[in-house]
């Protein structure tokens, strides 16, 4: 038995090679994928939350605790769990105030992004240098007046520093102009 002659149809050829899986990319190309990798890997922590330690929690936490890193469930930019290295025997009183830090860490991302908290214990790192006291003048009667209709009193108090700040300074305020 002889089997029928094969027809082929021949297709066309593509009017551009397709790309080798093996080519040289551009340097451009491969650290966004090569970043990704690292910072999910190692749980990266954005560098504001770092440096900005201190604005979140307080200076009396801040001595005693730093955040090592924020990892999140797979898929997800929210509901994550905040590592922190804390020193010496001040583990308890973090546990103990974890929600507050949850809560100060959420407010500062504007979103939930921190569930709970895992404490490591380890060497934290002094300050730099301790916060200085605000040397701020007490606010004109005018300027009191104005704030006095402002029923929630965290953003009150935030208006009132922002106003003594802006009395304290001596410079002129700079106008930018742009073209």
């Amino acid at each position: 038995m002889t089997k029928p002659p094969r027809t082929t149809t021949r297709q066309p050829k593509p009017a551009t090679p397709p790309q080798r899986a093996m080519r040289a990319r551009a340097v451009s190309e491969l650290l966004p994928d090569v970043g990704r990798a690292a910072f999910r890997k190692f749980g990266f922590v954005q560098h504001s939350i770092v440096s900005r330690w201190v604005e979140i929690v307080g200076e009396r936490y801040a001595r005693v605790s730093t955040p090592e890193s924020i990892r999140f469930p797979q898929g997800k930019r929210a509901e994550g769990v905040l590592s922190l290295v804390v020193g010496g025997a001040h583990a308890p009183m973090m546990q103990h105030i974890a929600p507050e830090i949850v809560e100060r860490v959420n407010r500062f991302f504007g979103y939930p992004a921190v569930a709970r908290l895992s404490i490591r214990h380890g060497e934290v790192k002094k300050l730099d240098k301790p916060l200085p006291p605000p040397s701020l003048k007490p606010l004109s009667e005018e300027m009191s007046e104005s704030l006095r209709g402002i029923a929630d009193p965290e953003l009150k108090n935030v208006l009132e520093a922002l106003a003594a700040g802006v009395l304290a300074s001596d410079e002129k305020p700079k106008i930018v102009r742009i073209d």
